[in-house]
């Protein structure tokens, strides 16, 4: 069973590098919030993935922080982004 775990959390990270190609190059702010996202919650996947491979409970912890941040950092980028006229109205 570790062994499925590992492959899955090595298919996630190859996703995750995928996306970090779309955070490099992204056309706009928004392309690039989105795969920040994509990240984190790969990150996450991939963080749970190998923690349960390996038996480290206190990973579950990590995962959840990450998980808060990334929660936060979204929030942020929708408060700091500039409005258009349609959303004022």
């Amino acid at each position: 069973m570790a062994d499925f775990l590992l492959a899955a959390a090595g298919f996630v990270l190859a996703t995750v590098a995928m996306g970090l190609f779309r955070i490099l190059r992204g056309p706009g702010d928004d392309d690039r919030i989105m795969a920040a996202q994509l990240l984190s919650t790969g990150g996450i996947a991939a963080l749970l993935l190998l923690a349960a491979a390996m038996s480290v409970p206190a990973a579950v912890d990590v995962a959840l922080i990450l998980a808060v941040l990334a929660a936060f950092i979204t929030v942020a980028f929708v408060k700091g982004a500039p409005r258009s006229e349609a959303d004022r109205a």
